[in-house]
């Protein structure tokens, strides 16, 4: 697939924004540049190699305090260019969110 060839529409940065790539572990971090972005995933340029680590799944941070980040799986490479896409985690079910029974009397105990 060509870096033209997106299902979501992309919102492109100018001038990139700084970010970074952490290990689900925590075993490597490395500076990237968000180039552009979508609901879906994102094309970054990483500043140093990315040879020999595991990019299954880790995430992008957004922040540099940590707020802001994705759960990412790499998608394609080209040269020091990748595309990323976010991974969603299923959400919990209601009845496990709301104090394990989804009862009413629950929700309203704690």
């Amino acid at each position: 697939m060509a870096w033209g060839d997106r299902k979501s529409k992309r919102v492109n940065f100018q001038r990139g924004i700084d970010a970074a790539m952490i290990a689900m572990d925590g075993t490597w971090q490395r500076s990237c540049v968000l180039e552009d972005i979508s609901d879906t995933g994102a094309r970054l340029t990483v500043t140093s190699s990315v040879e020999g680590l595991n990019l299954t799944e880790f995430f992008l941070l957004l922040s540099s305090i940590g707020l802001a980040f994705r759960r990412c799986a790499l998608i394609r490479v080209n040269g020091n260019e990748i595309g990323v896409q976010f991974l969603v985690q299923k959400p919990e079910p209601k009845a496990r969110a709301a104090g394990r029974t989804g009862r009413v009397a629950d929700v309203h105990a704690l």
